[in-house]
């Protein structure tokens, strides 16, 4: 698929989010809609929570001081954001950037699992326990960051087991997304953590190597 078809579903996937009325509370606290920004056919695919006050004024995904960090973890290894490709679960900022609630997670995740079906990425990172958990829900970032999962889920019926309180992965089904899934910790939470920061720069380190593999 070319990239001009896939920047035109994204594009209308964006249009679809706002006449769908998507988490219409937070849309009403929000400046506007950050959608996501980047290649779309990239390789390599950034996920976040939600966001923060810069974000919410310019519309762009981690531009804040996490996304000056994580512009020089990208430089670190060969790339530009203009390589990637990065978004958020949650694409409205949630009042005093308190956590997104399960059901503002839930409500966008249909969307996110069509973004990911638009741009096919081969390795989707993902940033803090926040966005970790709306793919590997049993496990914990501190123990598994850094290792990468080939998984195949439906992010749709992840979606509704959010909404019902259930916790755990639908079972495997031959629908949905395989992907392979790169925890990492938030670059928000290891700027004021030295020990965290070298880890998620040990960590960010081995993405080029997972894509090698990949391709091999």
């Amino acid at each position: 698929m070319p990239t001009v078809d896939k920047q035109k579903l994204l594009d209308e996937l964006r249009e679809k989010i706002l006449r769908d009325k998507v988490t219409p509370k937070l849309k009403e606290t929000a400046t506007q809609l950050v959608f996501g920004e980047g290649n779309p056919d990239a390789e390599l695919l950034f996920i976040g929570e939600a966001p923060g006050k810069n974000e919410d004024i310019q519309g762009k995904p981690f531009i804040g001081a996490a996304g000056k960090f994580l512009n020089e973890m990208l430089a670190m290894v060969d790339l530009k954001r203009e390589d990637v490709y990065i978004t958020n679960i949650v694409k409205y900022r949630p009042p005093n950037n308190r956590d997104p609630l399960p059901d503002e997670k839930a409500a966008f995740l249909p969307y996110l699992q069509t973004q990911l079906e638009i741009i096919q990425p081969k390795v989707v990172v993902t940033l803090g326990r926040h966005s970790m958990n709306c793919f590997l829900p049993d496990l914990q970032i501190s123990k598994i960051h850094g290792q990468p999962k080939r998984i195949r889920i439906n992010m749709r019926n992840q979606a509704e087991r959010i909404k019902q309180g259930e916790t755990g992965v639908s079972p495997e089904s031959s629908h949905g997304v395989a992907i392979v899934i790169m925890p990492l910790f938030h670059p928000a939470a290891a700027l004021y953590n030295g020990g965290m920061r070298q880890t998620l720069i040990d960590d960010f380190a081995k993405i080029p190597i997972v894509l090698e593999k990949i391709n091999s």
